[in-house]
This record gives structure tokens, sequence and C-alpha cells, in this order.
């Protein structure tokens, strides 16, 4: 990684040819349709760890389930789990439900401070930011993975596809270059030019609108094809499906009932499979740590049953 930032009248004009590239390509995404703040951070959390496509089909199907903030933290837990069916790594709505509480309780409005936002739970430096931008359109910058790549490769000189700036490094260009009247915009325009041209494994680069100033493109190689990622198994099948289909067996149970957890083995784990009872209990454990179902001892019947959490 080598070479510093262009100088002011380079990008100053980066600026303006991804403005004008974004006015013509820009995505038509529903949450870019309103500056309501609690549908702006319903997308983000969706957003974290899910496609854009899954997100857009979730979107409107949650809102209408719980059209504001407070019916979001008037339901109980379980309906909020059972609401987020088919997006995955359920502890986003957990979060989600516990931050509507938490702003139900202490006045009902999401605050419009960073400090104040990134004390809500589930709301880190990115989150917060996007707020600030996207619903109270203050002149503030907004990293994501999209932006720090485009940022990385157009103002330094990057090996290979993977090779990134520092995110702090970014986070500081990414300030230097927005532009006050049009934050909105921009930082929109950035995420869009890095999802749908500057993309992470094969960048279109003859189709982006400042491939002439892009230090990075007669530099960036490919990178070797990632290894894929190193996650606990248990016969072949990561950790985070089991959780899924444990949550998924629950959600399809009547509200307040519960299975044996000897059910959820017999269903889950092949008898033949060694260790199956002790590798279900650490996926439990880490559903039940984490506040998305309920283990109950039932000492007399000897048995112990599981639960969505209520």
């Amino acid at each position: 990684m080598t070479g510093t930032p262009a100088p002011e009248a380079i990008t100053g004009s980066v600026v303006r040819s991804i403005l004008r590239w974004y006015r013509r390509h820009g995505r038509a995404l529903p949450w870019r349709q309103t500056r309501h703040p609690y549908r702006i951070l319903l997308s983000e959390i969706m957003l974290q760890q899910t496609q854009v496509q899954r997100v857009s089909e979730a979107y409107g199907r949650f809102l209408r389930r719980f059209p504001t903030l407070r019916a979001l933290a008037s339901a109980s837990l379980r309906e909020v789990v059972i609401a987020w069916r088919g997006m995955g790594y359920n502890n986003r709505a957990v979060r989600l439900h516990a931050l509507a509480r938490r702003v139900v309780e202490t006045g009902g409005r999401l605050p419009r401070t960073l400090g104040e936002l990134q004390a809500l739970p589930g709301v880190g430096r990115y989150t917060a930011h996007a707020l600030l931008a996207f619903a109270y359109r203050q002149p503030v910058p907004v990293v994501d993975i999209n932006v720090r790549r485009v940022l990385s490769r157009l103002f330094w000189r990057m090996r290979s596809v993977d090779a990134l700036q520092p995110e702090s490094v970014i986070w500081t260009i990414a300030g230097e270059l927005l532009p006050p009247e049009r934050a909105f915009d921009w930082n929109q325009a950035v995420m869009d030019l890095g999802a749908m041209i500057c993309t992470a494994r094969s960048p279109r680069c003859m189709a982006c609108p400042v491939v002439t100033v892009c230090r990075s493109r007669a530099f960036m190689g490919r990178a070797p094809r990632p290894r894929p990622k190193q996650e606990i198994c248990f016969g072949g099948i990561p950790r985070r499906i089991y959780r899924g289909r444990v949550v998924e067996l629950l959600r399809a149970l009547p509200p307040g009932a519960s299975l044996p957890a000897a059910e959820l083995r017999r269903r889950l784990v092949p008898e033949s499979t060694r260790g199956g009872a002790a590798w279900l209990e650490t996926v439990l454990e880490g559903l039940a740590r984490d506040g998305i179902i309920v283990r109950e001892e039932s000492p007399a019947a000897r048995t112990r049953r599981v639960r969505l959490a209520s």
C-alpha cells in the first residue's frame, strides 16, 4: 500500500463524477424513500450480514407487522423472532427488540446525537452515522465495506482486490471528501459504486465513472480464491445452521409451547452420529445465552424443554 490521497482538484472531480453516475444508476431501494428514523434503523440492522435482495423482500413484511418502534417494543420477543424468519442471524432481532424497549422507556424517540445512538443495543459507529446521515440528513460520512473498498482502491495503490486501507484511515478521508450540501446522495453513491461496480472479487473497472484517476487500476491483481471460512461444525454442518434449525422448529410451535430437548435432538441430529447430544447442548447453551430461547427444567419429570424466549 503506497501513495497518498489525491490533491483537492482531483478529489473535487471524483465527487462530481460519482454523483453524476449515481443520478443515472443508483439503486431504488425502499428505505431510501423515507427519512423516518425507525425505518432507516430497521433497514440498517437488516443489512448487517444479509444481502440487499433478501432485505428488500423482508423489509416491507416486517414493517407491516411492526409499523412503529412502539409496536415493536410492545411485542413479545417471540413475535419478533418469528417475524424475522428468513433473515438469519437472529441475534439481530433480539438486539433490535431490546433497542426498541430501551428507546420507548426513555421517551419513545430515537436520539439524534452520535454518543446517544452508540449507547443503544446493537448500534455501532456505522449504524449511528447511517442514522445521522440518512434519517436526520446531517453532513457526516458513512463507511461500510463498500465505501472502504472504493476509497482504498481510488486513492491508494492497492496490490490486490482483497487489500484495504485501515478503517480509521478511510473514515478520515470519507469525512474530508464529504460534500456537506449533498451528504445523503454522496454516501449512498459511494456505497452503490462499491456494490455494483467496484466489487470485492471482480471489479468492473471499465464501467467505473472514476477509472481514469483510480490509483489501483494498473497495480491491482487478482487475489487467490479465498479459503472457505473456518466455522465450528458438527458432521460437516456449521453451528450457525444448527442454530437456525433449532429456532425454525421452535417458531412453528403455538405461543408458550415448548419441545423436549430430546425431541429436538431426534429431529436435528442423526442417532448414528456420536457426540450429537453434547453438540446440541452447546448450541442450546449459546441460543439461551443470546436470549433467543429459554430452557425449562422439570426435575419431577426428569426432562428439559426448550421454547422461544418471550
